[in-house]
């Protein structure tokens, strides 16, 4: 399911006992810290068991589904044998797809999305004892990304399987829709415009509705819902513990005039392109302000004792999605255009809303919280970076020109540092680095 992953929520089971699947069927959804995916089956045959309930949490190693195989010679988890092969009779394996699958899993293809070993299995590879009567697919590889549909298969190809949730929940019929990704990939977009549902419309859980059961003892009120901390809820929560706890963190912040920037993007409006957006431009800004000032695009080695600045930036975008706040990364953004950092910027967001993972890893975080429409606030910095910078909403409010009140379009600029890797110098001339580019925007681009 992913480098470093120990276990997986099973969302909801795709299949039922007594169903025939094919090779590559979608069997099961299933969400980790990192993303939710939909687990295709390596084998054909009847579905014999489910190991696991819907909502509980299966340990990866641990059995998934038990395939009846219909009398072929069952694989045996762990095997080392080679394509087309059994290990225990050495019989060819009729089953072309199944064959072709254990090559792809042995030459490392990168097509492999589940694996055959568990937990159990001895160091030779080989179950000891009589040969199970199906076959165990098992929850243990290193590849987060869905086997690619296989040509002449008949499910549409969609971005992610997000998608085809909300297509089932829709009503969407998939088989019928025109994709406008890559090579017709299927994105929520598609399935939005079809279904004429917005996205705050899909909710990601349906709430308890049932009368509560128990009550709080410490208020003594009723407990309306319980929800399991869990997948990427549970990975967001110690992340930021772990950064409150490890982190000895400052806040500083300045008001800035961002007339000038409000300006200049709807003077780049044109009728068949629409403009930047303001947080490209903030972007823009932030990434030739750690340019300027490398103490804040670090990380602390807290077991060498080292401050480790970094070369180049991935710039981190918090992102709300329906599973919680995110932090996908731009890779290589100080080397952006404004232009091209808008695009990058909406596609990192995009794939994170679809649940789509990404191994790009932020060096600094920015968050745009004046898209909740609030002025300010003193994020908490994204552990293991060394500083969040933050934009509140930009709105007209009265401000001092040449000696004049004027309505300005003003915003909230708040920067979180991590003391240890600078001080408040350095963090004040950060921060007004940015300051002053948002102020003058014109001229940053150019000097820029």
């Amino acid at each position: 399911l992913g480098e470093g992953l120990t276990e997986a929520q099973l969302v909801r089971w795709l299949v039922g006992v007594g169903e025939t699947i094919a090779v590559d069927a979608p069997v099961a959804e299933v969400e980790t810290a990192k993303a939710i995916v939909e687990v295709p089956s390596p084998f054909a045959g009847v579905i014999a068991e489910l190991h696991g309930a819907e909502g509980g949490t299966l340990d990866v190693g641990a059995p998934l589904i038990s395939v009846d195989s219909g009398g072929e010679p069952a694989l045996e988890a762990g095997s080392s044998a080679g394509p087309g092969t059994s290990v225990e009779t050495g019989t060819s394996i009729e089953s072309a797809a199944a064959a072709s699958y254990v090559e792809e899993e042995r030459a490392g293809s990168g097509n492999v999305l589940i694996g055959y070993g568990t937990s159990e299995l001895p160091a030779t590879g080989r179950r000891r004892g009589r040969r199970r009567p199906a076959v165990q697919a098992c929850a243990q590889a290193e590849n987060p990304v869905r086997a690619p549909e296989r040509a002449g298969a008949e499910r549409p190809r969609v971005k992610s399987p997000l998608v085809r949730q909300l297509a089932r929940r829709t009503g969407v019929d998939l088989t019928t829709l025109p994709g406008s990704g890559p090579t017709g990939l299927i994105t929520r977009a598609d399935v939005e415009r079809a279904s004429q549902v917005a996205p705050a419309a899909v909710p990601s859980r349906v709430p308890d509705e049932q009368p509560p059961a128990t009550s709080d003892r410490r208020t003594g009120l009723p407990i309306r819902e319980r929800i399991p901390l869990r997948g990427v809820r549970k990975a967001i929560a110690q992340t930021l513990q772990r950064s409150r706890t490890e982190i000895p963190e400052a806040t500083t912040w300045v008001d800035v005039d961002a007339t000038e920037l409000v300006e200049l993007r709807a003077s780049l409006a044109t009728p068949d392109r629409r403009p930047p957006s303001l947080l490209a431009f903030l972007a823009r800004f932030t990434v030739a302000g750690l340019g300027a000032f490398p103490e804040l695009n670090a990380r602390i080695d807290t077991e060498r004792e080292e401050i480790v600045q970094l070369a180049g930036v991935n710039l981190g975008i918090a992102t709300q999605t329906d599973r919680g706040l995110l932090v996908p990364a731009v890779a290589a953004a100080d080397r952006l255009g404004v232009r091209a950092m808008d695009t990058a910027i909406r596609a990192a967001t995009e794939a994170a809303r679809a649940g789509a993972t990404d191994p790009t890893r932020g060096s600094f975080t920015l968050n745009n919280y004046g898209g909740f429409g609030v002025d300010g606030s003193a994020a908490i910095i994204n552990h293991p970076e060394v500083a969040i910078l933050g934009i509140g909403r930009i709105i007209q409010r009265p401000w001092v020109v040449d000696g004049e009140v004027v309505a300005r379009y003003v915003g909230q600029l708040s920067l979180v540092f991590d003391h240890r890797a600078c001080d408040g110098a350095t963090a004040g001339g950060f921060l007004r680095h940015v300051a002053d580019a948002v102020e003058h925007p014109l001229r940053a681009v150019v000097e820029g």
